[in-house]
């Protein structure tokens, strides 16, 4: 989950966490914990994750997006409204 043409070395990350939730009327919070992000990933895979809850892909395009190096194979990026960095942790 990046933007094409990304001037990342390296594009491995680990997700240790991620959830998805309703927060109200029309409000979802999807949080992500990870030891590192490319450009646009949150926003990526947050607007695969709304496409599979719209039903226009299906489950298994999350699993098709992490293995393929395509972009187009995942979700639209979404818009950066709303999104927010909780926090960053640094080893001791």
């Amino acid at each position: 989950f990046r933007s094409t043409g990304s001037s990342a070395r390296t594009t491995r990350r680990t997700v240790f966490a991620s959830s998805v939730m309703a927060s109200g009327p029309g409000t979802v919070v999807f949080t992500v914990e990870a030891d590192g992000f490319l450009y646009n990933m949150a926003r990526i895979m947050a607007g695969t994750l709304l496409e599979v809850g719209l039903g226009r892909l299906d489950r298994e395009a999350v699993t098709r997006s992490l293995e393929s190096p395509r972009r187009d194979v995942a979700g639209p990026t979404l818009p950066a409204n709303g999104l927010c960095l909780e926090a960053v942790r640094y080893p001791q």
